[in-house]
This record gives structure tokens, C-alpha cells and sequence, in this order.
């Protein structure tokens, strides 16, 4: 009977600690309403997964106790003294990851949003110290009747409903969709300049650099001894989907609409959700079957990419692969999406739509060819990255293509594979950051992260020979990729999952650029909001105030910034 007592004091300190993360859920999505059933149903999504979980963290925490202790704990089944320390230790670990994630997602928030989450973990906070007080007092004073109590739960009621109630009612979300192509302001580009975009995902320069010293990655080396090349800060949540809409369009993810990955709902009719929190495994939602996980589409923007702009002024652009592009858009120029090996028919995966029909008729490049006859001689066992090359080819083709397109002025490709690759091996790439890599796994596996920035590398070398003499190529990589911490590796070897790199702390990406017009160097450290400005600068138009990001003219050789002033607009969003 005594152990279902404190079991009982464990589940009630578990519903407390889901209670917090209701609201924690509430703050990162202004636009859900309070409504008692749609929260219903969020309270008890998070009590099944988090409550659950820390109630048993706590009964183990309990029965160890007992097991060290010289007193046998014998509480009540609901037990003041027991649930005032337990309840301490649910408010402190909420209060800190109230304000952990109002630090690394507040690009993510409206000001206003951002503010009552603030005040919201001040609350909490002041709560939480009001509970310390309330222990030190029972643990001094003994029992001290029925005020002891009675307080308890009034700071234990007011932690949670000051929170929501400063987080306030629904915020209204604004209208997804950018407006029509042919309402954005026009203005005359300059004629002739062609840039080349050239993004790879996780690819890092704390990587790059030592290869290029070696002299393994020729065509990086090239763009360190001629080109400018700086590190490029990135946003959180660390995802392909709102890092490369922030770069298509210079703006923050809470303008841009694309605020992670993807919208999340609460099983049952419960309510949609655009951010997860962090530090909290809450991903783990999904996976448990609580949260279904639906991706966002191109339907999902609120802001203008960099080449609907460019159309509006009647440049043409050619796009290849660029999350949040399917459905395709109007656009003048060729856009092929990331659905291109996912939907059918083809067609439906391009603009224009008849597109498709030229990729799948294309031969595969010699120089592509010859790139992956190196990563997988003959008589070789297959390469362990053999599906991520064949999805970055099968692009890499699709480039090939719409880049004849002898009247675009705008290139972008997107490559994934160093991503891919960097999560699975870059425990064998990098071993003196681990460890523990038994050699025969070095020597298995060591080189395979290196063979595919070799293959990206050649591709690089193949973007820059076409270059003409006003053209500038952009090397982007979004965000970094670094060794998983201690804790996240040991609980991933638990779950059975070899992933070793990450880039949930959002390590650096860079920028490179080449071409006659760009200073060489190495230049401070650039943000991912940057790029866009950059461009629309490069090609003579206005940037946007409203844009977030700033025109990078310390690139650019001082003969080409002085024939070319900066200039604004109030926005593109028009």
C-alpha cells in the first residue's frame, strides 16, 4: 500500500510537469486557440508521453531512496510533503526550458509573442522560487497545518495559469501564400551578370579547410585562393525547410511562414501545431503516434523567393530542387522540386510541367559518371552512401538540363547527400572527436564522408567552368555539421540508431563566392538571411526593407561597388 501511495504522488507530480509543457507547447504557437477540447486533447497526448515518463523517473528516484535511507518513506496518498519537492524539481526543469526555448526559437516568434512567453517564464520562475521556500519552510518547521498546504496549491495553480494566461488568446495567423508573380514591383535588372546558386546541406568548414590545406578538394581550394569566404550563421529549428526558405527570401521564419519542418496536429481532432519545443525530445510525438507529421508545401509561404522577385522584373531563373517548391509555381524560367523522384507523373513535380518530359530523355554527364566511377571502382564493395548519390545525380541531371537555358540569369541546385552522409559516418570521418572508433570501422568507413565531398567538389569544378566573365557563383551551406553530444550519442545507441553527426545546435554553414568581381578573403562571419540581399544587389535591384538579411558589398571588388549603389524598396510583398 505504501508503494501505491507513492506512486499516486509520482503520477500527480507527472500531470504537473505535463501542465507546464501544455503551455510551453502554447507559447511557441501563438495561433492556437485556448479551446477545453482542443487542450483536452493536448494535456493528454503530453501526459501519456511526458507525464508518464517523469512520474516513473520519479517512483525509481523514490524506491532508490528507500533503498539508502535509513527512514522508510510512508507518505500520504496525497502527500504535502512529498509533492512540494517533486513539484520543485517539475517547475525548475519546465522554468528552464521555458527560457532555453525562448532563446534558440525566438527567431521563430512575433514580437509580441515573444514578449508574453518572456513574461510567461518570469512567472514561472517566481513560482518556482515561491516552492522553494514553501520546501524549506515544511522541511524546518515541520507540518505547520493546514497553511502549508493550502499555499502549495495556490503557487502550484498560479504556475500554471499565469503562463497561459499571459500568453493571452489566440494571435490571428496571417494568409498563407505569397500574392500572384505578376503584382510584385519590377525594376530593370542589369543585363548580361549570371550567379550560380550552389547549396550543400550540412557540409562544414571546419571539414573543408583541412582537406583543402591537403590539397583533396581542388575546386574548394580554388575558390580559398581566388574567391571570398566567410562562415554563414544559421536559424533555429536547424531544418532544411525553414533555413533555405530564410535564404530564398532574406527574411525570419515568423514572416516567412515557415516556422520548422513541418505542421504537426494532436491525434484525435486536436490542434495543429508549427513548432515543436526543443531539449525535450519532443519529436518523439510523432514517433509514439501522438502527433501526425504532415510537410509543409509550397502553399505554406508568406514571403516572396528570391527568383519570384527576379520574374517580376523579367529575369529568368532556373531552380533545381529547393525544399517548398512542390506544388510548382508559375515561374519565368524551369523549376524542378525535391518531389521529382517521389511523385507521378513527372510532370507534376516541374514548371512548366512539360519540363519532365527533357530531364528523363537526358543522359547522365560524363563528368558525373566519371565522379561516381571513382567513389565505387570496380570490384569495390557498393558505396554505403549509394541511395544519397543516386538522388543527388538524379538532380545533379535535372541541373544539367535547365542550365542550357542560354536567356536565365539564375541558377540554384541543392545538393543533400553531405547531410545524409554526415548524420550515418562522420563518426569515422572524424575519430579523434569520439573516441571510441574501433579500427576497423575507420578503416571500413572512414573515407566515405571525404569521397562525397570529392563528388561534390567535381560538381563545383563543373558549375565554375561555365562561368562567364561577369558571372558569380555562391557556395552555400545552410547549416554545419558537428559530432552528436555525449548524452544525445549514448541515448541514440539505446535506441538503436547509428547517427553520429548532428546540427541540432546549429553549427555554422559558410558562403563562398567566385567570379571576376569578388574581392578575395576571408570576410566576417555572414548570416543565412544575407544571401538574398546579396543577389538582388549583384543584379542592380532594390532590397526590400523589410527584408531581415543585409547586401554582403564587402564581396565585391571596390570598382564594382562603386559603379553600383545600394538600393531600396519598402517591400516585394506587394
Amino acid at each position: 500500500m505504501r508503494h501505491l501511495r507513492i506512486g499516486l504522488n509520482t503520477v500527480i507530480a507527472g500531470s504537473v510537469f505535463a501542465a507546464y509543457l501544455m503551455v510551453l507547447f502554447l507559447q511557441l504557437n501563438p495561433a492556437v486557440p485556448i479551446h477545453p477540447a482542443s487542450l483536452a486533447r493536448l494535456g493528454a497526448s503530453l501526459f501519456i508521453w511526458y507525464g508518464a515518463w517523469v512520474a516513473l523517473t520519479f517512483y525509481v528516484a523514490l524506491l532508490v531512496r528507500q533503498a539508502l535511507a535509513e527512514t522508510v518513506l510512508s507518505p500520504g496518498w496525497v502527500s504535502f510533503q512529498l509533492l512540494v519537492w517533486l513539484c520543485l524539481v517539475a517547475s525548475a526543469t519546465a522554468a528552464t526550458l521555458m527560457w532555453l526555448n525562448l532563446s534558440r526559437l525566438r527567431v521563430t516568434l512575433e514580437e509580441a509573442a515573444a514578449r508574453q512567453m518572456a513574461m510567461g517564464a518570469v512567472a514561472l520562475t517566481f513560482c518556482v522560487a515561491l516552492l522553494l521556500v514553501l520546501g524549506v519552510f515544511r522541511f524546518s518547521f515541520g507540518r505547520g497545518g493546514r497553511t502549508g498546504p493550502v499555499a502549495f496549491g495556490l503557487v502550484l495553480a498560479a504556475s500554471v495559469a499565469l503562463p497561459l494566461w499571459l500568453r493571452g488568446p489566440a494571435h490571428a495567423a496571417e494568409r498563407a501564400g505569397a500574392p500572384p508573380v505578376d503584382s510584385a514591383p519590377a525594376f530593370a535588372a542589369s543585363p548580361g551578370a549570371r550567379v550560380t546558386i550552389v547549396v550543400i546541406d550540412g557540409a562544414s568548414l571546419d571539414y573543408i579547410s583541412p582537406a583543402v590545406a591537403d590539397g583533396r578538394l581542388p575546386n574548394f581550394g580554388r575558390i580559398f585562393d581566388a574567391g571570398a569566404v566567410m562562415h554563414l550563421a544559421t536559424l533555429r529549428p536547424t531544418q532544411p525547410g525553414p533555413v533555405l526558405t530564410a535564404i530564398a527570401t532574406g527574411k525570419l521564419p515568423m514572416r516567412t511562414g515557415v516556422r520548422s519542418a513541418a505542421l504537426y496536429r494532436v491525434r484525435l481532432g486536436g490542434p495543429a501545431l508549427e513548432v515543436l519545443p526543443d531539449f525535450c525530445l519532443a519529436h518523439a510525438l510523432v514517433s509514439a503516434g501522438l502527433l501526425d507529421e504532415s510537410p509543409h508545401s509550397s502553399a505554406s509561404l508568406r514571403a516572396r523567393p528570391l527568383w519570384t522577385i527576379l520574374s517580376a522584373s523579367g529575369l529568368r531563373a532556373a531552380v533545381v530542387r529547393w525544399p517548398l517548391t512542390y506544388p510548382p509555381r508559375r515561374l519565368e524560367g524551369d523549376l524542378v522540386t525535391d518531389h521529382l523522384h517521389l511523385v507521378r507523373p513527372a510532370g507534376r513535380a516541374t514548371y512548366p510541367p512539360d519540363l519532365a518530359a527533357r530531364l528523363r530523355t537526358r543522359p547522365e554527364g560524363p563528368s558525373t559518371a566519371s565522379a561516381a566511377a571513382a567513389m565505387e571502382p570496380a570490384g569495390a564493395p557498393p558505396y554505403p552512401g549509394g541511395v544519397a548519390l543516386a538522388l543527388d545525380r538524379l538532380y545533379a541531371r535535372a541541373f544539367d538540363s535547365v542550365r542550357d537555358d542560354a536567356e536565365a540569369q539564375l541558377f540554384a541546385v541543392r545538393y543533400v547527400g553531405v547531410d545524409t552522409i554526415g548524420h550515418a559516418y562522420l563518426r569515422q570521418a572524424m575519430p579523434r572527436a569520439f573516441g571510441d572508433v574501433p579500427e576497423e570501422e575507420r578503416r571500413r568507413f572512414g573515407s566515405v564522408l571525404e569521397q562525397y565531398y570529392r563528388y561534390v567538389d567535381a560538381e563545383i569544378g563543373r558549375a565554375m567552368e561555365r562561368l562567364g566573365r561577369d558571372d558569380l557563383l555562391l557556395v552555400v551551406s545552410p547549416f554545419g555539421m558537428e559530432p552528436l553530444s555525449m548524452p544525445k550519442r549514448l541515448l541514440e545507441r539505446v535506441l538503436g540508431n547509428p547517427e553520429s553527426g548532428t546540427h541540432e545546435r546549429a553549427p555554422d554553414g559558410f558562403l563562398m563566392a567566385f567570379g571576376s568581381n569578388v574581392r578575395p578573403g576571408r570576410l566576417r562571419r555572414a548570416s543565412v538571411l544575407d544571401v538574398t540581399p546579396t543577389v538582388l544587389y549583384y543584379f542592380g535591384l532594390p532590397i526590400g526593407r523589410d527584408m531581415d538579411g543585409y547586401a554582403r558589398t564587402d564581396v565585391f571588388t571596390r570598382a564594382f561597388t562603386v559603379a553600383r549603389p545600394l538600393a531600396f524598396i519598402p517591400t516585394y510583398e506587394r
